[in-house]
Parts: C-alpha cells; sequence; structure tokens
C-alpha cells in the first residue's frame, strides 16, 4: 500500500454524512472527556475528529486513495425537460 502525497493535497471530499456524524459526535465525547481528565492527546483527538468531520475532508484517507462519500445514483442522473 503506497501513500500519495500529491493526491492529499487536493483537498477533495471523501468523507461520508454518516461517517462525518460519527467524527462529531466521537470527537465532541472527546474533546468534553479531555476537559475533565486534563488529557492532551485526547484532546489532540478530539479535535482532529471534530475538524475532519466538520469539513469533510481526511488528509489520510486522501493519501491511502480511500473514498467513504458515495454518490447516490439519483443525484448522477440528470432530469430530462419535459416537451
Amino acid at each position: 500500500m503506497s501513500f500519495d502525497y500529491k493526491r492529499m493535497i487536493k483537498f477533495e471530499h471523501n468523507v461520508g454524512c454518516k461517517e462525518k456524524q460519527y467524527r462529531l459526535y466521537a470527537g465532541s465525547a472527546a474533546l468534553f472527556i479531555s476537559v475533565f481528565t486534563a488529557s492532551i492527546a485526547l484532546l489532540m483527538i478530539g479535535l482532529i475528529l471534530v475538524a475532519t468531520g466538520y469539513s469533510g475532508w481526511c488528509p489520510v484517507y486522501s493519501g491511502m486513495n480511500k473514498n467513504t462519500n458515495v454518490v447516490s445514483e439519483a443525484t448522477e442522473e440528470t432530469p430530462e425537460a419535459n416537451s
């Protein structure tokens, strides 16, 4: 498995809707817990999860050429004009 640095710079959305929600919830929970435990590592993990969940772009996914952003077939089809 190779890591593509050039693809990582393109900033294409590669995180799907459900995964965005999971990242935001997990990141928020990690941030909340890190406030009470004073854990810097947990704080950093929470910040990264919230940032990637909010932006929809994960640099690690870009480098590994992974994409969980699924476009449904209904949006790919162009609607036909009524005559």
